[in-house]
């Protein structure tokens, strides 16, 4: 196992470090003043032109396969450029992905989908979560019926990342009621103009989801996404494929965050003394670095692991884990080295404090990746120390 990066990749992890400190970071303080205000941070124009900028330097589709146009870049890369993303709150991705399900559809399909979503002209969303089925995504009650040569859809999604601004929905319906738990979900690609609407829903941080309401909405048979019956096959390979990217991200934010942590301890006195020479601080400083430096070698081993073609679900889940907890834990640690200042939104701790929340629930709870890392052990599908 050996994480040395090559020339090249170590040019990309630069390139992306100095995008991130000369384009994204100098919007932080306008961004927290438009949220602060009840406005959007990051609009869709300003995160066009930043990701017109990247695309001038080569990076566009960085998870997209060279045959479409993307940088084809593997687990590894893809680990090193979310982290090297995670250094500032701001919500930038670059441009030219899509779904990786989406590649599954038929040739008409990615015609009309995948190709025009790469390039940036359309916008989906994932839509398998229900009001009554959250990580048990089997529990979903959104029904596909058959009517003639279409189906007609019914049911309610919530907590739909860009269910607002999406103008088609990769929907889980259920078409075989009496089994399905295996074979009884299909997947539909659900453009808004077939009738379904979206309404936000106000969360304590900035990410913006929505509920999508489907009011029997008919959509012909050919929008079927994959094979009648097989969709939930298709929703774990969405939710799995980047699980690891998640506490990727979060670990580029906890460098930033106990860089933050440091300074102020470097500078703020107390009592005639630094604060970085109580030895409250420095534990709190030590601690944090120790788990950020084992958070490292979880994400990048579950990133090797995908790399190198294993099955790299546990290791995912163990960084997901190990990566939500430790994050809340440490932004906590550096709002409190800031004392009441890092309680105010003079500074962008709490922003950060209310962003690393969401982690410990989304794309898999806390609990159900212990109920996955348990049940992996108990059954014998991985080893202790295996």
């Amino acid at each position: 196992m050996d994480f040395d990066l090559t020339v090249e990749q170590s040019e990309i992890q630069d390139w992306v470090r100095a995008f991130v400190r000369k384009e994204i970071r100098p919007l932080e303080p306008e961004i927290l003043r438009r949220e602060r205000g009840g406005e959007p941070g990051l609009t869709r124009a300003e995160l066009a032109e930043l990701q017109r900028v990247a695309r001038k330097a080569g990076f566009w589709g960085v998870d997209t396969p060279t045959e479409y146009g993307g940088m084809g870049l593997g687990p590894m890369m893809l680990a090193v450029v979310s982290i090297e993303l995670g250094r500032s709150f701001v919500p930038f991705e670059f441009g030219g992905r899509a779904d990786n399900i989406l590649y599954a559809g038929t040739e008409e399909q990615k015609q009309r989908y995948l190709l025009p979503t790469i390039a940036g002209e359309r916008i989906s969303c994932f839509a398998i979560t229900e009001p009554g089925a959250g990580s048990d995504a089997r529990a979903i009650r959104t029904r596909a019926e058959r009517d003639g040569t279409d189906y007609v859809l019914s049911g309610e999604k919530t907590f739909i990342t860009n269910g607002t601004d999406a103008d088609f929905a990769i929907v889980f319906a259920v078409t075989d009621h009496a089994d399905r738990a295996d074979r009884g979900v299909t997947c539909f690609l659900v453009d808004r103009e077939l009738g379904w609407r979206s309404e936000p829903i106000a969360t304590m941080g900035e990410w913006g989801p929505a509920a999508l309401v489907f009011d029997r909405v008919r959509v012909p048979a050919s929008t079927v996404l994959g094979e009648v019956g097989a969709g939930f096959a298709l929703a774990m390979r969405w939710i799995e494929a980047g699980r690891y990217l998640l506490p990727a991200r979060a670990l580029g934010a906890c460098e930033r965050l106990l860089q933050l942590g440091i300074d102020h301890a470097n500078t703020r006195e107390t009592f005639g003394a630094k604060l970085a020479e109580r030895q409250a601080i420095q534990w709190m400083i030590a601690d944090s670095a120790v788990e950020i430096e084992a958070l490292r070698w979880l994400v990048l081993n579950a990133a090797w692991q995908a790399e190198t073609g294993r099955d790299a679900r546990h290791a995912a889940s163990i960084a997901k884990l190990y990566g939500g907890t430790k994050a809340n834990e440490i932004v906590d640690r550096v709002l409190q080295i800031h004392g009441g200042m890092g309680y105010t939104k003079e500074l962008p701790i709490e922003r950060w404090y209310r962003e690393l929340r969401l982690l410990r629930i989304y794309e898999g709870t806390d609990e159900i990746q212990r109920r996955t890392i348990a049940r992996n052990l108990l059954k014998g599908h991985v080893r202790v120390g295996g």
